[in-house]
């Protein structure tokens, strides 16, 4: 029998690719603008309907780890900063993690994650040799199941199967996650990520909520000092968050040392502003990111966050006009986004 369908969200369209001039394809998404205490401040589509999180529920994946190991110096900020990686698997992200590995004991073969094909080839344009074998230290997420691992081996727990859902790990996960999101730990929407970890959908107004209190610099009642300290280490060290030329790299990059960003695999991505203390979080329906950073770069125009200067370096997240075989522009990407702020609207 089949399971019934669950609702669709209402997403609206926030890019549009054009040739010539009149629109051929229509992206659709959705955006929250949040505040730390949960206040949304402006949207554009369905910022009620979950969504699977993917990467960008990292940080808060890492925060048990933080807790129980204390917040001290146990782990420096670029450790920390590769336990929220989705990296390229470059030589820094690949002996980082092993070292980290290394300090229970462990290798890769304790990694549950599976081996892909490094990110950085795409990223920088190069070719993988055909007869090429890769490492699953080299896997983009290699850094977040070795969290797992240190996590596993702080409790006491079993190092094998910290995938499991009942895994004391995800146990401790999923609390974080309710903790963070505000939603209750029996109403989160469940999956699987790519690399077999459990992951969870969620409102984009309660992700962008759970970004927006990573910035927060006071006492966190449950984690303490961890959520600002995972956030400065993820923007202290972009390089290790994600590789050359990603989108994290050049976002974190062009916000000075204000914004910290993550994203997710399918369209999401998160980021925050220290000196505003708000989230942003964003979807693009069809999973593609080169839609979605059309019109994040634009939110972020409309809310101000934008100077001369991140202008330019943004800029390097946009794509290229569209061209013809021969080389000639015959079309372009551009937003459509709308942000409209609830006060406005009365609500």
């Amino acid at each position: 029998m089949l399971a019934m369908p669950h609702a669709l969200p209402h997403h609206v369209p926030i890019a549009v690719t054009d040739r010539g001039d009149h629109p051929e394809n229509v992206h659709f998404g959705s955006i929250a603008v949040v505040d730390a205490n949960g206040i949304l401040l402006a949207s554009a589509g369905d910022v009620n309907y979950p969504v699977f999180t993917r990467s960008a529920l990292k940080p808060f994946q890492v925060m048990p780890l933080m807790a129980r190991l204390g917040h001290g110096d146990v782990l420096s900020d670029a450790d920390i900063a590769l336990l929220c990686a989705s990296h390229s698997g470059e030589p820094m992200h690949v002996e980082g993690v092993a070292a980290l590995l290394a300090r229970i004991g462990a290798d890769e073969t304790a990694l549950a994650c599976g081996c892909h094909t490094p990110y950085f080839y795409a990223a920088l344009g190069q070719t993988p040799p055909p007869d090429a074998t890769y490492s699953r230290l080299q896997h983009n997420c290699s850094g977040k199941h070795a969290g797992m691992l240190l996590l596993a081996h702080a409790l006491g727990a079993p190092l094998s199967g910290y995938l499991d859902c009942d895994h004391p790990v995800q146990a401790e996960i999923i609390r974080s996650v309710s903790h963070f999101s505000g939603i209750p730990a029996d109403q989160l929407v469940r999956g699987i990520d790519g690399c077999g970890a459990p992951n969870f959908a969620l409102p984009l107004r309660a992700l962008a909520q759970a970004f927006a209190r990573l910035t927060l610099a006071g006492e966190d009642a449950r984690y303490g000092a961890a959520p600002h300290r995972v956030a400065r280490a993820m923007v202290t060290h972009p390089e290790l968050v994600s590789g050359a030329a990603r989108r994290d790299l050049i976002l974190m990059q062009a916000g000075r040392g204000d914004w910290v960003s993550k994203e997710g695999a399918d369209g999401v991505r998160a980021i925050a502003s220290f000196s505003r203390g708000i989230g942003i979080a964003a979807k693009c329906s069809d999973g593609q990111m080169a839609p979605l950073m059309v019109a994040l770069v634009d939110a972020l125009e409309q809310l101000g966050w934008t100077d001369e200067t991140s202008r330019v370096a943004l800029a390097a997240l946009l794509p290229p006009p569209i061209r013809s075989a021969a080389g000639d522009d015959v079309g372009q990407m551009r937003s459509v986004l709308t942000l409209t702020s609830p006060a406005l609207m009365g609500t």
